[in-house]
């Protein structure tokens, strides 16, 4: 998968932060004494890799990770700043909650983020949903032969030897 170069001064970040303020789910800043239950909520729906990337948001100051909840209960989470700075994810929703425009809502809440703290361009490594990021945000590929920065990474297997990713 491709890395993804969004321009956080796109015409674009307006009609999706519009698009986003009607999803009508609340996302915010995680807080601190909230890292055991979303790294824990990130490992079981994803990975111990994703898991690890929203253990350094929370390192972070202020906290790279918001996430969107309603009531009490978690649905969804976006990071930026983790595998690198200027790197938007990894991000993901609750399988029960999809389709309802969260993850929508927090891409454009964390792209609103990295532009106010001075960012003027997010990165999308490893892109997945290309044609999303592209459609929403105006992403680009970025023309690169290897995998960048993910190139050689480790990756635990059943067996819980580290192989490094080709």
């Amino acid at each position: 998968m491709p890395d993804l170069l969004v321009s956080l001064y796109s015409a674009k970040l307006a009609e999706l932060k519009q698009r986003a303020d009607n999803v009508g789910v609340a996302s915010r800043p995680a807080l601190p004494p909230e890292l055991h239950l979303v790294v824990n909520w990130v490992r079981e729906r994803f990975s111990e890799n994703w898991a690890s990337e929203v253990s350094v948001a929370f390192s972070r100051q202020p906290v790279a990770c918001l996430i969107a909840v309603e009531g009490r209960e978690l649905l969804g989470f976006a990071c930026y700043d983790t595998t690198a700075r200027g790197f938007f994810g990894p991000t993901g929703v609750d399988p029960q909650a999809r389709g309802k425009g969260i993850g929508l809502a927090l891409f454009s809440a964390c792209l609103q983020t990295m532009k106010a703290l001075g960012h003027a361009y997010a990165f999308i490594g490893d892109a997945g949903p290309v044609e999303f990021y592209a459609r929403t945000a105006g992403a680009i590929t970025i023309p690169a032969p290897d995998k960048g920065i993910y190139e050689g990474m480790l990756k635990a297997r059943r067996n819980d030897h580290l192989i490094p990713e080709l």
